[in-house]
């Protein structure tokens, strides 16, 4: 292949494939998560040669990538406080991390004023609510990927939502009831997101639900757009950061514990 005039050293395109919808693109590179999460000040403590296993700054979540078991996939797992019961979400191995990103960038986003709502975008991207449906529950358009808000007789709840091709092949996702829902909302967004998600040459899932567009990209364009992530995410926590130093230092009143408790309700 030729390189065209103004090419660095080695810059030959490389063939990619955008994949709609995304809910069936498979895994993907999971730097995409990981390094975003490194940016905005998460711990890696993965063992050499291990799964992945990341903790957040205040060490109250812990996310966990194991390839090397069967289902194998992501866990996302967060200690109880305060107001906040303990919580966690399993996401398999082949759920877009385009998709899981939705639900682990927002573990440091800034929350919407606005109460949470886990239906609201994928209601707003056409997904259809089954009638009469023993649990709530949404299909995208084309049939290809659900989310349930699904309660067994014992009472016991949980979200769970996935996608599947016409070959079976595909990834499920659980959430605990205590999940707090702005990181649902997150992961919904992600999930009904109408955009297509990218996948290098050899990792296109073989399915004929899936529509692709063939790309050709540089290997300095791909690094530009990683870069941009990961600048967003440290200008993210830079913000965060200034915020907090910036807010007045006051002093409790005497006996005012009552009261403190009552301003962080």
């Amino acid at each position: 292949m030729k390189k065209r005039q103004g090419w660095g050293p080695s810059e030959f395109p490389q063939q990619h494939y955008l994949i709609h919808p995304r809910a069936l693109a498979g895994g993907g590179d999971i730097r995409h998560v990981s390094e975003y999460l490194r940016a905005t000040g998460w711990k890696d403590k993965s063992k050499t040669g291990g799964p992945l296993a990341m903790e957040s700054p205040d060490r109250m979540v812990r996310i966990a990538y194991d390839p090397y078991t069967q289902p194998g996939g992501w866990t996302v797992r967060g200690k109880a406080s305060g107001h906040q019961d303990e919580w966690w979400a399993v996401l398999g191995q082949q759920t877009p991390v385009e998709i899981v990103a939705g639900l682990t960038d927002a573990l440091y986003q800034s929350r919407s004023a606005h109460a949470p709502n886990a239906w609201a975008p994928l209601q707003e991207q056409g997904w259809r609510d089954k009638p009469n449906a023993r649990h709530p529950t949404a299909t995208s358009p084309d049939g290809s990927a659900w989310m349930q808000y699904h309660q067994t007789p014992d009472g016991t709840a949980m979200w769970w939502s996935g996608a599947k091709d016409e070959h079976s092949n595909g990834w499920v996702a659980q959430f605990t009831p205590t999940t707090p829902m702005h990181l649902v909302q997150a992961f919904s967004t992600a999930l009904a997101s109408p955009e297509p998600v990218m996948r290098p040459l050899g990792r296109v899932p073989q399915s004929a639900r899936i529509r692709t567009t063939s790309v050709s990209v540089l290997p300095s364009e791909l690094s530009a757009w990683q870069q941009a992530r990961i600048t967003a995410a440290r200008a993210t926590t830079w913000a965060r950061n200034s915020a907090r130093s910036s807010r007045p230092h006051t002093t409790a009143r005497p006996h005012s514990r009552a009261d403190a408790t009552r301003s962080r309700r």
